[in-house]
């Protein structure tokens, strides 16, 4: 499995938002979604505010694999759905990097539908 380098890390986690986009079924991408990303350790989140019925959550779940770009920067990656023992990790990175944004704002993806769409972005190997 491939890994975040040090620098996407930095880049991708500090960045306000960023915009994702998830693989049609013919591979091609879908429009990008701006979202916010969290930082754990050395994996990066994300979460529908919509829960499952997000547009682009559901585009996540057909082939699993999209793009994630903040500014300049821009990886493919593939979705992968993080398990329930991680959420209160991932709600307290959500609240120490968007604390700013109080009320609704944040608590919008920190509901129990957002909650469950919970998904770790995994680079994918630009190899062959």
């Amino acid at each position: 499995m491939t890994h975040w380098t040090s620098d996407q890390l930095d880049k991708f986690g500090k960045a306000e938002e960023v915009q994702i986009a998830s693989a049609r079924p013919d591979g091609t991408l879908g429009r990008p979604v701006t979202i916010w990303v969290v930082r754990h350790g050395d994996d990066l989140y994300v979460r529908s505010v919509r829960g499952r019925k997000g547009h682009w959550f559901r585009g996540t779940q057909e082939r699993h694999e999209g793009q994630i770009r903040a500014g300049r920067l821009k990886e493919g990656v593939t979705f992968i759905d993080a398990g329930r023992d991680i959420d209160d990790e991932v709600d307290a990175a959500y609240r120490t990097k968007y604390r700013r944004y109080a009320g609704s704002i944040l608590n919008s993806v920190l509901t129990p539908d957002a909650r469950s769409t919970t998904i770790k972005l995994v680079p994918r190997s630009t190899s062959a």
